[in-house]
């Protein structure tokens, strides 16, 4: 299991924010081309990459920068936000992004992630941003109309590598990991073995307790969780993370 951080877009820096609305960002670093070399340097062996512009409806504003941390790293970059065409998915690929991160289009245009599933196998992670069971889309603005379910029976024997889950309620609060929301979740697609897929946790991590806590769930399937708000309001130290993790 990993510990993954993230670093969010907006307007070209590296912002947090809060239950995932908008208003509420709040910068941490004006370079996030030095903050991803900064997490490579230290050890971590993946980088959770979101453009919040992308989500939100406002696309080529941070084009030019994830293009410019992708060259300042070597490590595997997981890009998310705003992908909603296969042309825009195709592009990100070229320029050398290892995995995206699909969430409104996985709902929305399922036919075609799942042709791209097949296109890039093991490349595509499903986001689902759960609000009490619905899976929300459009920078969590929206309500998709579909159950956790509805997208399991969709993507379960389909080529993606796995889902990304996020509590939106914790997202940002750093109040815990919600780990009754993660246990159900990993015993729905736990039940089809052959399909198993990875997940990644994200939302509400916050202090050492939480990582064991997840380690104690015992399911093998878990590649990691993401590091947000506790990275960057100093509550976990991602080295000392991993150390747990291992």
């Amino acid at each position: 299991m990993q510990i993954i951080p993230a670093i969010d877009l907006k307007d070209k820096k590296c912002v947090r924010l809060s239950k995932g609305k908008d208003e509420s960002s709040i910068v941490y670093n004006e370079d996030p081309e030095k903050q991803a070399i900064y997490f490579q340097e230290i050890g971590c062996k993946k980088l959770h990459l979101i453009d919040l512009d992308a989500a939100f409806g406002r696309p080529n504003i941070n084009f030019e920068t994830i293009i410019k941390i992708r060259r300042s790293i070597n490590i595997p970059i997981q890009l998310g936000g705003g992908i909603r065409s296969l042309a825009l998915a195709k592009k990100y690929f070229e320029v050398g992004i290892n995995n995206l991160i699909v969430g409104s289009m996985s709902v929305q245009k399922p036919k075609l992630v799942l042709q791209l599933a097949e296109q890039f196998s093991e490349k595509i992670y499903i986001s689902l941003d759960i609000l009490n069971d619905n899976i929300m889309i459009k920078g969590w603005d929206e309500d998709s109309g579909k159950k956790i379910q509805d997208v399991l029976d969709i993507y379960n024997d389909s080529r993606i590598k796995g889902y990304i889950i996020t509590d939106i309620q914790n997202d940002g609060m750093l109040k815990g990991l919600n780990l009754e929301f993660v246990n159900n979740f990993l015993k729905k697609i736990s039940l089809k073995k052959e399909f198993t897929k990875q997940v990644i946790i994200a939302g509400g991590l916050t202090n050492y307790s939480d990582l064991i806590n997840l380690k104690n769930l015992n399911f093998d399937n878990i590649e990691g969780v993401i590091s947000g708000k506790s990275f960057y309001e100093g509550t976990i130290d991602l080295e000392e993370a991993q150390k747990i993790l291992n």
